[in-house]
Parts: C-alpha cells; structure tokens; sequence
C-alpha cells in the first residue's frame, strides 16, 4: 500500500470516529402535562381547545390526565369509568345550571416528576353556571389549580408542585439530553490519535515527494 494511499484511509477513519462521537445515541423525546380530553359517547376525543375556553353542555363529561407524550397522537387517555350517569348519579340537576362529570387522572409513578407521586385518580360533578368553561368545572371540584403565563394548566389538585409542560427525554430527565449520553473521553481521545497518525502519514508523503 502506499503512502498516499495509507494517508488517505487514515484520515477517512479519522472522520468516521469524530462523526460518530458527535453523533451520539438518539433519545426520544416528549413533554410532561396535563392533557385534555372529551368525552364522545363511549370514546375520549383530545379537546380542540383548552379548558378555560371549551364550555361543555349539561350532560357532558370532561377529562384530564398527566402524563409524558411526544403529542396529541400518542397522548395517554383517561382511565377507568368515565359515564356521566355513574359519575353525577347521587347530583340532582338544578334549574338554570349545568351538571358535568369530570375524570380526573394524575397518571403513573413512571410519567411524575422526580420526587413526586400522583394522587389517586378520581371522578367529580360539577353543578356549575350555564356558560361555565371546563376549567370552571374543575375549579369546583379540584382545587387548587395552576397555570403559567400563556394559560397552560400546569397542576390539577397541586399536581404536580413545579414544572409546566417541560421536555423530558426517554431516560426521564427534563430540559435536555440524560446525562453520560454525550461522547466518551475514550472514543474522542481515540479518534485524536487516527487524526494524528493521518497527519503524520501525509507529512511521510510529502517528504518523500520532496526528497
């Protein structure tokens, strides 16, 4: 082989190690919060809206659930009953106001944010004003409620304590990339040396070019 020849392939394997350092191994990535969802007959239908502007009818039934997902393609639905006649069964309806059953889900020890842990899941009806908003219902039964500057609803119930739809990656940690995914100092250091031994070979050749 010659020097050019062994040159070049030393320095094509330089540029192989540095891209696959940069690279690094892929993480998926989705957002920690509270999705809204409404009821259609037997089936949950993600809102088109958010809670402080959908103004469901008498009769309606209204969800919410905490959970991690990429978007509303793959967002966790609700669990468990969600009829409104078990839900509001033991609530008389009242002249000139509304019933609506709320689901409330704090979903899994997996999708709560470190340190904390969710509530258990629970059911409400809400006998709220005929032009109430879903958040006006909730607000009735699930108190006390945060949200941030934009109007996202952040906590249901005080869950969770902090954070509002922050970015969490596949290995659970929030507002970046898990630790140890970059490059190791072993893998940079090696694709160091190629480089050097490329170089070397290249400055060989021109010596002997020169001679």
């Amino acid at each position: 082989m010659t020097a050019v020849r062994r040159a070049g392939l030393l320095f094509l394997a330089a540029l192989t190690l540095c891209a696959t350092a940069a690279a690094g191994p892929a993480a998926a990535t989705g957002y920690r919060y509270w999705s809204f969802w409404e009821r259609d007959g037997a089936h949950w239908t993600y809102a088109t809206q958010g809670p402080s502007t959908a103004q469901p009818a008498d009769g309606s039934v209204e969800g919410f659930r905490f959970a991690v997902s990429e978007d509303s393609t793959d967002a966790s639905q609700p669990r468990g009953t969600a009829d409104f006649g078990t839900i509001c069964a033991d609530t008389a309806a009242v002249g000139g106001r509304k019933r609506v059953g709320l689901v409330v889900d704090f979903g899994t020890t997996a999708d709560a944010p470190p340190g904390e842990r969710p509530p258990v899941r629970r059911t409400a009806c809400a006998v709220v004003p005929e032009d109430a908003t879903a958040a006006d219902a909730l607000a009735t039964a699930a108190k006390p409620l945060r949200y941030d500057t934009n109007a996202l609803l952040c906590a249901i119930g005080g869950y969770p304590s902090r954070g509002c739809g922050e970015k969490v990656t596949s290995a659970g940690t929030a507002g970046g990339a898990p630790s140890g995914s970059g490059p190791s100092l072993g893998l940079l250091a090696g694709a160091g040396v190629v480089a050097l031994l490329a170089a070397g070979a290249f400055w060989q050749t021109r010596r002997h070019r020169n001679a």
